[in-house]
């Protein structure tokens, strides 16, 4: 067996080893910052979906229930929380739906319409400037109505043709049924802004 000979030009330079020793280090801190940057981006993400589904629901609009207010495609981002206050618009489930209208009355209050759509709250009329036209569209319940204990009653922007708690199909709302309130409008950028 023939024994090999190392030749001594073969062996690398210092020079050479300090290269090959940066190298490796530089390739060693690089796929640390990339783990790094992986596990915080994925740790964000997360975050991001646990914000956006317990504390602040992000929904597309679809419709034109809530017109002018909110047209079909907009993207809103709804608080979650338990005080609803008249005019304030919310978002809640009827089956497997998410529907977007504006809460009217409470627990306890009065509702009543006239023929022209005119909307009554405990015998006063309500300011709607919200409102571009007056309806008193789809409506089965027999009025004046009072608004159940723990429930809204809710109507969309668009009179003639939401169908809301004016009608038994939907009724008026329960807590438990609330997503949120809707607060923010995301999209379109022409519209961003907060919604009232």
């Amino acid at each position: 067996m023939k024994e090999k000979v190392y030749d001594p030009s073969d062996m690398p330079t210092a020079g050479q080893l300090a290269a090959e020793l940066e190298r490796e280090k530089y390739k060693r801190r690089y796929q640390s910052v990339l783990r790094s940057t992986i596990y915080t981006l994925v740790v964000v993400a997360a975050v991001a979906v646990l914000v956006a589904t317990i504390w602040m629901p992000v929904l597309q609009i679809y419709g034109s229930s809530m017109t002018p207010t909110l047209n079909e495609g907009d993207i809103v981002v709804s608080l979650k929380g338990s005080d609803f206050e008249p005019g304030d618009l919310v978002a809640f489930y009827i089956g497997n739906k998410i529907l977007v209208k504006r809460c009217i009355a409470g627990p306890g209050q009065w509702v009543d319409m006239d023929e022209d759509g005119n909307v009554y709250v405990d015998s006063k009329p309500l300011d709607e400037p919200y409102l571009t036209e007056k309806a008193f569209g789809d409506c089965d319940i027999e009025l004046p109505y009072q608004v159940p204990d723990n429930r809204y009653f809710c109507m969309g922007d668009h009179r003639s043709t939401s169908v809301d708690s004016r009608h038994t199909s939907v009724g008026c709302v329960s807590e438990e049924q609330i997503v949120g309130n809707i607060v923010f409008r995301v999209w379109p950028l022409s519209d961003f802004g907060t919604l009232k």
